[in-house]
């Protein structure tokens, strides 16, 4: 029997918007079809905080920043045009780091999802194409509550998405950006599906991205809680794929309240996977936020321990 929660449906909604939200703090600007020969066109935006932009103009080679690439850019920066009127915040809690020294300066990418394609791209591709058959037919065959189909009646599209990120993306803003381009410098974050395919990009491409941020990773894949194929499928590609834990990081956390209260006995299985890599603390955090739903106003509020993780200045 599947399990259904109308609050999972929440995360694929997405804002039409082409131009550039409105940032709290610091530079955004906006490329509103950026075209790509992998996925479907869509906007990036570029967010700069005040110390990039002024090592960019004065060209100095020590000013050059980190990158954080992100997930469903429609929610990242601006609550008044979102479809919960709730956003990460990234360029206010970045800010509030950067300028403490906290964190090493940085930008943001944030990559718009593919809207009714969103669980498509996200959903990492290994792992499905490991699933029996009858199972990958299931997945595709899944409806909503409201009658969509969980992969908006397309093939899984991650490894298309990877390279859109990696071979699009990439080159274009380190051709165009003041940045540092190696994976100590590179990292990539999301939260739900947007935390499995930031698991996967670091394990598909651990010469691009030095480290993940996975929050409240949506561990079932789908919405079956009964289903344990799907999330021991990723867990079996985590065995055979995770980079090196001598040279990434990896932070994963959850709540407890709606639609994370489905996770921490999956993400107890990814932990002892994790670990058994050879991940310690000191590449490797799991977090527990008691009382934290699946929402960006959560996320938000924890932003900051991932940030001092991956990108704590030295």
């Amino acid at each position: 029997m599947a399990v259904r929660w109308a609050a999972a449906l929440a995360l694929s909604m997405f804002s039409p918007l082409s131009a550039a939200d409105t940032a709290s703090s610091g530079t955004l600007d906006a490329i509103g079809e950026f075209s790509s020969r992998y996925v479907a066109s869509r906007r990036v935006q570029i967010w700069l905080p005040t110390q990039c932009a002024q090592a960019a103009q004065q060209r100095r080679e020590s000013g050059k920043c980190a990158v954080l690439y992100m997930h469903d850019g429609q929610m990242l920066f601006d609550a008044a045009v979102t479809w919960n009127n709730q956003e990460w915040g990234i360029d206010e809690v970045a800010a509030r780091f950067i300028d403490a020294g906290e964190v090493k300066p940085f930008i943001v990418v944030g990559i718009d999802n593919g809207g009714p394609l969103r669980h498509a791209e996200y959903f990492p591709q290994k792992p499905f194409a490991s699933l029996p058959r009858d199972q990958q037919a299931r997945l595709r065959q899944y409806r909503r509550d409201d009658g969509r189909l969980l992969f908006g009646g397309s093939e899984v599209l991650s490894d298309n998405y990877l390279k859109f990120l990696v071979l699009e993306v990439k080159p274009y803003i380190d051709k165009h950006q003041w940045v540092r381009t190696g994976p100590e410098d590179t990292f990539i974050m999301g939260s739900s599906m947007g935390g499995l395919i930031s698991m996967y990009a670091v394990s598909e491409y651990p010469d691009v991205f030095g480290g993940a941020a996975c929050l409240s990773t949506h561990w079932p894949g789908g919405f079956d809680l009964e289903d344990a194929a799907v999330p021991n499928a990723f867990f079996s590609y985590m065995r055979r794929h995770l980079p090196a834990p001598a040279t990434h990081k990896l932070y994963f956390d959850h709540g407890t309240e709606t639609l994370d209260a489905w996770y921490p006995p999956l993400q107890a299985q990814a932990k002892k996977v994790i670990q058994a890599v050879g991940y310690t603390p000191a590449n490797f955090i799991l977090r527990e936020f008691p009382g934290a739903a699946h929402q960006e106003s959560d996320w938000q509020a924890r932003l900051h321990i991932p940030l001092q993780f991956l990108l704590g200045a030295k």
